[in-house]
C-alpha cells in the first residue's frame, strides 16, 4: 500500500475540483431560483419561446431551461470527485455553452420553434461569458499535487 495520496483522490481536493464544485453549486442555485416566485416573474411554461417567465427580470426561463441548469449543477458536483472529471466538466461544459451562444445568435428573442429552451439576448451573452469562463477555469487551474498521507 502506498503511503502517498494525491489531492485529486479526495472529493474537491484540488483547485480544479473546488472550481467545478463551486460552478456546480451555482448552476444548482440558478436552477432552483428559476422555480421561485419573486425571483422569477411571469408565466413559467414547460419549454419554448412562449415561456414569459423572467429570472431576476432579465433572463428568460422555462421549466426545461431550469432543469438543464439543475442537471448541469449535478454534473458539476459529480465531476468534483476527480481532477480529470472536473477539468473535463469545465472545458466541455464551456464548449457546450459556446455552441449554445452560437445557437442563440440565430434564435434568441425570436418567436420560432427553434427557440425551444427559451433564450433571450441576456441569456445569450451570459452563455458567452460562461463559455469563456468555464474553458479558462478548466485550463488555468492546476490538477493538484502529491501530498504525503499523515500517519
Amino acid at each position: 500500500m502506498s503511503d502517498v495520496t494525491t489531492s485529486t483522490n479526495r472529493y474537491a481536493g484540488s483547485s480544479v475540483q473546488k472550481v467545478a464544485l463551486v460552478v456546480g453549486i451555482v448552476f444548482l442555485l440558478v436552477g432552483i431560483a428559476g422555480f421561485v416566485p419573486g425571483l422569477t416573474s411571469g408565466d413559467l411554461a414547460g419549454a419554448g419561446h412562449g415561456s414569459m417567465a423572467m429570472l431576476l427580470g432579465i433572463f428568460q426561463v422555462s421549466v426545461l431551461h431550469n432543469v438543464v441548469h439543475l442537471l448541469f449543477g449535478v454534473v458539476g458536483l459529480l465531476a468534483a470527485n476527480r481532477a480529470s472529471g472536473s477539468r473535463m466538466y469545465l472545458v466541455i461544459g464551456g464548449i457546450v455553452y459556446f455552441v449554445l451562444w452560437i445557437y442563440g445568435l440565430f434564435t434568441a428573442g425570436h418567436s420560432t420553434g427553434a427557440n425551444f429552451v427559451p433564450l433571450n439576448n441576456a441569456d445569450n451573452w451570459l452563455h458567452l461569458v460562461l463559455a469563456v469562463g468555464m474553458v479558462a477555469l478548466g485550463i488555468v487551474f492546476p490538477r493538484g499535487r502529491r501530498t504525503p498521507v499523515s500517519a
